[in-house]
């Protein structure tokens, strides 16, 4: 089945508001870590801190913003987050001590809390067959973000840091503007009646969730490829920074060549592989070329080395990040797409909290090479759990 024109139209406008908004969020990745360690003097492991604490918020209101969304509609939360995502780069933009940092990190996390609503936005205007192509041009959006986000902030970390965080600002308030006047809702009819209550995290709905095998095993899949990516967060900017001695804008050129390879591989490949394979051969494929990617990152070498390791992996993230999420979102309920998706993207919060302590701990007092090789051994018993496990 084809997408309408009033559906690609839909699709066109939430793919250009999430990709405004991630190269905001992209501006500061590759230089956050430097930021703290040379203007802050934060450690290796409070480092680490100040990258989970944005996850952490994020898992806590990724399933009531989820929720929220079900019962008000997509788009009232995903302009509220856009505001506070703002507030959040300007807070970033005067900080100068670490308490002030891990604020602006979890007002971004809040405002950051709102994936899973753009996901279950594209699951209410696709239909199962498309809603791989939908979920791809999510990820695609996250990918190109991070190609033009980095080097942004690359080319802004010149002119010191605060610009970086104005920068992004900027870019964030572009999105709100282009959704305030151009995103229409996706929930056309009020089909959801169930009361909204106000969790900090729904205990009862997530083990719902998790005791139905076909969701839960990929949900549980979902959360260890997270952790799994999630030990570079921070690490892989350390890592070029204190052993390859790169600059701010080298590690911008890193994280955009691996943003550019995933919006390749999610925008380009992932219709064309979901005909050609099954979704278990795809996700094994994703998490060879992952473990391969992770395994190799410290022995990169130089430049050119590191470009070469973090373009593996960028293909294996590019594979699992979209294939997962559409597989959840088949096996779910019409009315509780946002709930579910919200679920999935909170416990991937809780797995960016605990990847990047464990990143920041290992980095700091065990060695360089912890946080990627512990990543690429959980995968490796990833792939087995994935090939016992997932049904076709």
């Amino acid at each position: 089945m084809k997408f309408s024109m009033k559906n690609k139209a839909s699709l066109t406008i939430i793919f250009l508001t999430v990709f405004i908004d991630l190269m905001g969020f992209g501006i500061l990745i590759p230089i956050l870590p430097t930021f703290a360690s040379k203007e802050i003097g934060a450690t290796d492991f409070q480092i680490g801190i100040v990258v989970a604490v944005f996850s952490f918020v994020q898992f806590i209101f990724n399933p009531i913003l989820g929720r929220l969304s079900d019962r008000i509609g997509r788009r009232p939360v995903i302009l509220s987050t856009q505001l506070i995502t703002i507030i959040s780069y300007l807070i970033f933009a005067f900080t100068n001590s670490l308490s002030l940092l891990i604020i602006s990190r979890m007002i971004a996390g809040l405002g950051g809390s709102n994936i899973g609503v753009a996901q279950a936005y594209i699951a209410d205007i696709t239909t199962k067959e498309d809603r791989a192509k939908g979920m791809g041009m999510i990820g695609a959006a996250f990918g190109l973000g991070f190609v033009f986000g980095p080097l942004i902030g690359a080319f802004l970390s010149k002119y010191g840091y605060p610009a970086a965080g104005f920068g992004a600002a900027a870019f964030s308030s572009l999105a709100f503007l282009f959704a305030l006047f151009k995103l229409p809702e996706s929930i056309t009819e009020k089909k959801y009646e169930q009361k909204f209550q106000f969790r900090i995290f729904d205990f009862a709905f997530t083990k719902k969730v998790l005791s139905t095998p076909s969701i839960g095993i990929l949900v549980i899949l979902f959360f260890v490829i997270i952790f799994s990516i999630a030990n570079i967060y921070g690490t892989l900017a350390l890592l070029t920074y204190k052993v390859y001695h790169f600059s701010d804008q080298q590690n911008g050129i890193l994280f955009g060549i691996t943003g550019l390879i995933g919006a390749i591989v999610q925008a380009g490949f992932m219709r064309t592989l979901s005909k050609k394979y099954s979704d278990k051969t795809i996700v094994i494929g994703g998490l060879i070329f992952m473990m391969i990617g992770l395994a190799f990152i410290p022995y990169g070498g130089n430049f050119l080395g590191l470009s070469i390791v973090v373009s593996i992996l960028a293909v294996g993230s590019g594979i699992l990040q979209p294939i997962i999420p559409t597989m959840i979102s088949k096996r779910s309920s019409e009315n509780m797409q946002g709930s579910v998706l919200g679920v999935n993207q909170s416990l991937s919060a809780l797995a960016r909290v605990f990847g990047p302590l464990w990143g920041g701990f290992s980095f700091h007092y065990l060695g360089y090479q912890f946080p990627f090789l512990t990543g690429a051994f959980v995968t490796l018993l990833t792939i087995f759990f994935a090939y016992i496990f997932i049904k076709n």
